[in-house]
């Protein structure tokens, strides 16, 4: 009841924060010193161009240098200062988190997946953080087998993650990885799933997705480099067996790559892929010989990306080979040149051929539309396709667990702003679909009570950038609503609308929820991340500020409240974003935001650097280097006024190593004209994620909407 009665103050607020004649008390922020950062002048020259960095000494906890327990100092020092500035919210906090909690169905159970004659499965127990991975034979009403429980595994570890769990073919043994560090690097383990011992096989150091081979003793699996957490070799394992005996049986020379190993579906082939953003390359095995020689698929070609999967008599191959949006071809499986290759889909300027999904008689295509999903089921036998299509203005549609080759159903899964994510499977022979589960919102959610909305803003270029937005029914469009516009825009990864029942604290207080479907995402196709990266990453923080003005051109809010959020890739959004437009943005929040982009760039032991050059730039061309200093946050904080900020980050980032957002801050404490709130929060126990568990990371939430409604005068 506790919940509900948060609910309905909130709907209560709601409808008096409409009336322009409302007046809110604002938070009021405690009059205390922030934490002042030593300098200590650090020249970094390039190219006849010298940068000085004063707060370049923050990286020594990372490079265990003199300093290390002084930084750690300085992080604690910020911790104490936006505890001691957010300390009447404190419980606020707690209300908040209580009632994003109680919404989340504590005691619940994924679909089963249908794999080699076992359904498996998920359980979540009430009042635990972790899963329990479970499975039952041939039958639903078969008696349940618990694999792990990894609520009992992570007693006494502040973080936690397994990962990569994979069956043995005989199904007796199963692998998986463990990390407890948050640096994503994993021991491997194997655990006999008949008298239940547990072997520690790989002590650390792994990519943590390990792969049986049909032998059920041998393992390959991804070795990282310990200090830039590249993954440089594919190594084989035989159970039982010293790890320090195992074999690399494939090395990758080109630092830009990454590389992984993985099983085809019909579990018939081993592959492994080194991929770049702009090529790759396959090599491949029986997975009943594991003792061959990985065999290239087809020599890497200059900016060329291919992926492969095994189907019958052929591989499979999606490929951007004369085709910038992708398409769809074939290859007998002894025949895996690039002369042998045949076409199945066809190139297309207006669709973008995402991936696919092989059956023994079918197979499914997702392929991106005008920046929407649709399903293209393709009956092999029949010669016959069709489309699976939505409604909804802006959604989510996804390939979900398909693990069963031979099934004739494919499963997916569909979400929207106003839809909780929903599993179908959809019968491919008669076209029915069936809902499995829908992800249930404990409380009195009814998704008719919200409206959204897909809306297109002119960038400066005259493109036109999607955005998705939602808000609650009663809304005035006069200016007066917050509004908090979430982006990312890197990678080609497309940040389509999607559901959140946390987010519904938001939206029952009054703010709009939007998107921005920014230039270095693949919303719209390929070349939409062609230009948004490299030396038109600038589109990627002009198309934001467009559709900020937008917004506040549509009267959806105004600046006087309206907040960004993003993070990591998104962080970099969010400052290149106040460096542009400080005027524009109330509130800002920073999620582990990578943001000293030269200095980091420019360091190759720094995990994932060299993998990135294809994304940003090489700081060695000069080229390079001038167009991403012209924009990187740190290097162009200025004397000027900025907006209200809160950033976040985590000691043990593996992704954006923590004295980035660290130096940001206090380059922005010397240099900020303002009086407006800057707060850091390091987590000091975790890494590029956040907290471990189903509800650890409720807390930061909890602090990110504290922190707007502080802003907003939002006080229950």
């Amino acid at each position: 009841m506790k919940s509900l009665t948060i609910l309905a103050a909130g709907i209560i607020f709601l409808a008096s924060c409409q009336s322009e004649s409302a007046m809110k008390k604002a938070y009021q922020w405690p009059d205390v010193p922030a934490p002042v950062c030593e300098k200590k002048a650090k020249d970094l020259v390039a190219h006849g161009d010298t940068r000085i960095d004063n707060y370049y000494w923050l990286n020594d906890y990372f490079r265990k240098g003199p300093d290390s327990t002084k930084v750690v100092d300085y992080l604690k020092a910020e911790n104490v200062y936006l505890d001691t500035m957010m300390a009447g919210t404190k419980d606020f906090q707690q209300k908040l988190y209580d009632e994003m909690k109680a919404r989340i169905k504590e005691k619940d159970e994924s679909v089963p997946v249908f794999k080699n004659g076992y359904y498996y499965y998920t359980r979540m127990v009430e009042g635990k953080e972790y899963y329990v991975y479970c499975r039952k034979k041939a039958s639903l009403e078969a008696p349940e087998e618990v694999l792990l429980d990894v609520n009992e595994m992570a007693e006494g570890s502040e973080y936690f993650a397994a990962s990569g769990f994979a069956v043995s073919p005989d199904n007796n043994l199963l692998a998986y990885g463990v990390d407890k560090v948050s640096r994503r690097q994993y021991a491997l383990y194997v655990k006999n799933l008949t008298t239940g011992a547990i072997t520690l096989e790989v002590t650390t150091g792994t990519g943590g997705n390990p792969v049986w081979a049909s032998d059920n003793k041998t393992l390959f699996y991804a070795k990282n480099n310990a200090e830039t957490l590249l993954s440089e070799k594919i190594m084989k394992h035989t159970l039982g067996t010293p790890d320090k005996n195992d074999v690399a049986v494939y090395t990758e020379k080109d630092p830009t790559n990454y590389i992984a190993v993985w099983k085809s579906k019909s579990d018939k082939y081993i592959f492994i892929t080194s991929e770049s953003t702009l090529s790759s390359e396959l090599r491949f095995i029986p997975a009943d010989n594991a003792s061959a020689q990985f065999v290239v698929f087809q020599p890497r070609m200059k900016d060329v990306l291919y992926s492969v999967e095994h189907l019958n008599d052929n591989f499979v191959i999606l490929t951007n080979l004369e085709a910038l949006n992708f398409r769809l071809m074939q290859t007998p499986v002894g025949k895996t040149s690039r002369e042998n290759w045949t076409e199945i889909i066809a190139h297309r300027p207006d669709v973008l051929v995402e991936s696919f999904e092989p059956f023994k008689d079918f197979m499914v295509v997702t392929e991106r539309k005008d920046g929407l999903i649709n399903f293209r089921v393709m009956d092999l036998a029949g010669k016959q396709e069709h489309y699976i299509k939505f409604d909804e203005p802006a959604y989510l549609a996804a390939t979900d667990a398909n693990a069963d080759y031979n099934a004739k159903v494919f499963r997916y899964s569909y979400t929207s702003l106003t839809t909780p994510r929903s599993v179908y499977d959809y019968t491919m022979t008669d076209r029915s679909k069936k809902l499995m589960k829908r992800q249930e919102v404990i409380g009195d959610f009814k998704p008719e009570n919200y409206i959204t909305e897909r809306l297109m803003a002119k960038a400066a270029d005259g493109s036109e950038v999607p955005i998705s937005l939602v808000y609650r029914k009663g809304l005035k469009k006069n200016g007066n609503a917050p509004l908090l516009l979430y982006g990312y825009g890197s990678y080609g990864y497309s940040m389509d609308a999607t559901f959140s029942s946390s987010r519904l604290s938001l939206l029952d207080r009054g703010f709009v929820y939007a998107i921005a479907h920014i230039r270095g995402g693949q919303e719209k196709g390929r070349q939409w991340y062609e230009d948004g990266k490299m030396h038109k990453k600038m589109n990627t923080f002009t198309d934001f500020i467009a559709c900020a003005e937008y917004l506040v051109n549509q009267k959806f809010t105004s600046p006087e409240h309206l907040y960004a959020m993003g993070g990591s890739a998104g962080g970099l959004l969010m400052g290149a974003i106040v460096n542009l437009r400080p005027d524009l943005w109330n509130g800002v929040v920073a999620q582990v935001p990578f943001v000293d982009v030269v200095t980091t760039m420019s360091d190759p032991t720094i995990p994932l650097t060299t993998n990135e050059y294809d994304e940003w730039g090489n700081p060695a061309s000069k080229e390079d280097y001038d167009y991403m200093k012209s924009y990187s946050p740190y290097d162009n904080v200025e004397k000027k006024a900025y907006p209200n900020m809160l950033v976040m980050t985590g000691l043990h980032d593996s992704q954006v190593q923590y004295f980035e957002p660290a130096k940001w801050v206090a380059k922005l404490r010397e240099l900020k004209t303002d009086k407006n709130v800057l707060l850091l929060k390091t987590n000091m126990e975790t890494g590029h994620g956040g907290a471990s568990g189903r509800f650890k990371y409720l807390k930061d939430i909890a602090l990110e909407y504290a922190f707007m409604f502080a802003l907003e005068g939002i006080s229950e």
